[in-house]
């Protein structure tokens, strides 16, 4: 887990500190670096399966060392790429990045017994709030107090170290008494409704929360308290961790859809309570104590339904769930603000979030249903 906690740093910086490259160094706007940002995520969401699909065949090792060697050149390169060549370039970058979070779901499968794997999935989700509240700060200090050109520079060989690391110590992928023999499955063997109405249950938080973020930062822009936004990113970390503690710590928690139906529902009503800062961040409280439980419940879900031939390709499409939520999430919610108000956009967040899920939903409660006897 610590293994796994050092290689996301570097992950969480990528996003903020190629803004300010793209913005600073290159004098492009934030549109631009947003696109940038964009093809990225798209890459990324469309390699993970396929990523996955490789550790599945070919074990972790070769895979890591494949994808960090590609991540490594990119990042180290990027600071003396034109624009239009970072654009060019990030797709594919995006598509061999090292699949951190599903590696780390795959290894805590191996290694943590059945009855065990929520509190491990529930810690796994906490060390990741951990690093999203050290990555982004650090990248973001390199990158004005020297330059974001080191800062990329030290995104690539933060990977490098990684690569080497995780290549080193080779954590297992699979369990001692998990013997895989023949074939990989067909995909409608083991994609069913119950597997894709998970995936749209993830994709549907990381909507949630990636157009929550953006509409806390509208709102602090409005009260003119953007200087507070760390607090409170790091207040909403900390009760998410402490949602995660709890989830991970009860013998008996609450189902992933429940989890997610609290998340979206107890985003709406944040908008009312902006009108400070220290206001908004305990309002956004009650449903980032349900954040870090839902993601940890949906990697529960995903690793129970995922048969271990395919455990990896399976981890895979969840990761480009979530990352497509959150592609989706933030340009939605961004466009309700920009036609609304910051308070609305909470509004937005929660209910764009519940229609993603809902389909998810949907799909569970048909597999529930009894099919009908014919006379």
């Amino acid at each position: 887990m610590l293994l796994m906690f050092l290689t996301r740093l570097p992950m969480t910086a990528m996003g903020l500190t190629l803004t300010l490259h793209v913005v600073t160094d290159l004098g492009r706007g934030y549109g631009a670096a947003g696109l940038v940002g964009t093809a990225a995520t798209l890459g990324s969401a469309l390699g993970a399966p396929l990523v996955g699909r490789l550790i599945d065949r070919h074990g972790l090792r070769p895979v890591v060392a494949t994808c960090g060697t590609a991540s490594t050149a990119y990042w180290v390169s990027a600071p003396h790429l034109s624009y239009v060549a970072l654009v060019a370039v990030a797709l594919p970058a995006g598509m061999l990045a090292v699949p951190a979070s599903s590696i780390s779901r795959q290894v805590l499968t191996a290694l943590v017994p059945v009855a065990l794997r929520r509190s491990a999935y529930s810690l796994d989700t906490i060390s990741l709030e951990s690093s999203f509240m050290i990555g982004p700060a650090a990248g973001i200090a390199v990158a004005t107090q020297v330059s974001a050109s080191v800062a990329l520079t030290g995104i690539g060989v933060c990977f490098a170290l990684t690569t080497v690391a995780l290549c080193w110590f080779n954590p297992p992928i699979r369990r001692l008494d998990e013997v895989v023999t023949g074939s990989r499955p067909p995909l409608r063997d083991w994609l069913g409704r119950r597997l894709v109405a998970t995936l749209f249950v993830g994709g549907g938080a990381l909507f949630c929360l990636a157009g929550t973020e953006l509409a806390t930062l509208a709102a602090l822009r409005v009260t003119g308290e953007v200087g507070w936004t760390g607090v409170v990113i790091a207040v909403m970390c900390v009760a998410s961790a402490a949602g995660g503690i709890i989830h991970g710590a009860v013998r008996r928690s609450l189902s992933q859809p429940t989890l997610m139906l609290l998340l979206t529902l107890l985003v709406i009503p944040v908008g009312l309570f902006g009108q400070s800062w220290w206001l908004l961040a305990i309002a956004l409280v009650p449903m980032n104590v349900a954040c870090a439980p839902t993601l940890a419940a949906t990697a529960e879900e995903v690793s129970a339904l995922a048969p271990a031939r395919v455990r990896g390709e399976a981890m895979g499409l969840l990761d480009s769930a979530t990352r497509l939520g959150m592609a989706t999430g933030s340009p939605a919610v961004g466009f309700a603000i920009d036609h609304s108000s910051p308070g609305l956009g909470f509004v937005a967040a929660g209910l764009g979030g519940l229609v993603v899920a809902a389909v998810g939903l949907g799909l569970r409660l048909r597999v529930r249903l009894p099919k009908p006897v014919n006379a």
